[in-house]
């Protein structure tokens, strides 16, 4: 049995369980809807876009707050810019030049959010003050390469999109191959489209179904130890508990072949071997579910990393059916031959 199949059982087998005990309830103890269990009911679809970037822009210097009027500003620019990328585009009669970009997708598919987080802040990160992911190690560098071109680069490719060159899939980033999605994570981090995540609850596991790339963790809440040091995952090894209603995830086990940390899809920042990621879920109001992450890794960051993002309530979870639909992949790799064939 695949991965993807054993994956989906395990699903199925949590979702039997929440028809069992988990019914929603109000009580006492606070605003959050209850489980039968007792616990927040953190269940359901949420959605994590928001034009808030990961990082505060430079040009906000130590402004930690929008305005509300900055806060419209943004908003405004967004609806706009969505507004101008619908306009018909100018139909080409010439043929693009060879090795020219012919683009990925047209405005229909993004769907990057209409607003900016509740409190307005000007970056998601919240620790370091600056809003701004913290300097690597000095013996470290970031890797940075570029959605327009190929850049020269070593294996493992650890960036969600992009590539070092096209002799092999494995040239290639993580996306790109469907092996984790660029806003996924973990941790989540928002960008692009597809930007939902979904939860199941038992009072002894929690589900985490991402719709990119289909991806489900299946978090322990039992108290069992996390898995052997040599045992590692791409999407690491976690464990959760309740710290009063707010369900806590520690994980560990990462795989050298993921990074650390990517600020963006571009970029990665050390392996995930030195990566242990604590991501917290408080269920502050009935249409909001508060999703907060630190990275500690010692190894590659000078401090640790917080970020915060107020999920909503959202609709409903669509298939992402990557490697089924990734015609990409395999026509870089075709290209790339028939250019060396050419050139012989």
């Amino acid at each position: 049995m695949d991965r993807w199949r054993w994956t989906m059982a395990l699903v199925v087998c949590a979702l039997s369980w929440v028809g069992v005990g988990t019914t929603s309830a109000q009580t006492g103890r606070g605003s959050a809807p209850r489980t039968a269990d007792g616990r927040p009911d953190l269940q359901g679809v949420w959605d994590f876009r928001t034009l808030t970037p990961l990082q505060r822009p430079a040009d906000r210097g130590e402004k930690a707050v929008l305005t509300a009027e900055e806060a419209a500003e943004i908003e405004a620019r967004a609806v706009q810019s969505a507004i101008d990328a619908d306009r018909p585009s100018e139909v080409r009669t010439e043929p693009l030049p060879v090795g020219a970009p012919v683009g990925g997708y047209n405005n229909f598919w993004f769907d990057r959010g209409a607003g900016v987080v509740d409190d307005n802040r000007t970056s998601l990160i919240v620790s370091p003050e600056n809003g701004r992911v913290p300097p690597l190690q000095p013996a470290l560098t970031m890797v940075e390469l570029s959605l327009g071109e190929d850049l020269p680069g070593t294996r493992p490719v650890r960036v969600r999109a992009a590539g070092i060159g096209a002799d092999s899939w494995e040239d290639r980033g993580l996306a790109e191959r469907c092996l984790l999605g660029f806003n996924s994570g973990p941790p989540v981090v928002p960008a692009g489209y597809n930007q939902n995540l979904q939860i199941f609850q038992t009072p002894d596991h929690v589900v985490i179904l991402h719709e990119m790339v289909h991806d489900a963790r299946v978090v322990p809440l039992d108290g069992r130890p996390h898995l052997p040091e040599g045992v590692r995952q791409w999407m690491g090894d976690s464990r959760g508990y309740w710290d009063g209603d707010t369900l806590v995830v520690e994980s560990t086990n990462y795989t050298d072949k993921t990074a650390s940390f990517s600020p963006s899809v571009t970029m990665a920042a050390g392996d995930g071997t030195t990566l242990s990621l604590t991501e917290r879920f408080t269920r502050v109001a009935e249409d909001t579910l508060l999703y907060e992450f630190t990275v500690n890794d010692a190894t590659t960051f000078t401090a640790p990393i917080t970020a915060q993002i107020p999920m909503k309530r959202g609709e409903a979870m669509f298939e992402y059916a990557c490697h089924e639909g990734n015609y990409g992949l395999p026509n870089i790799l075709a290209g790339a031959r028939q250019a060396e064939n050419a050139a012989r």
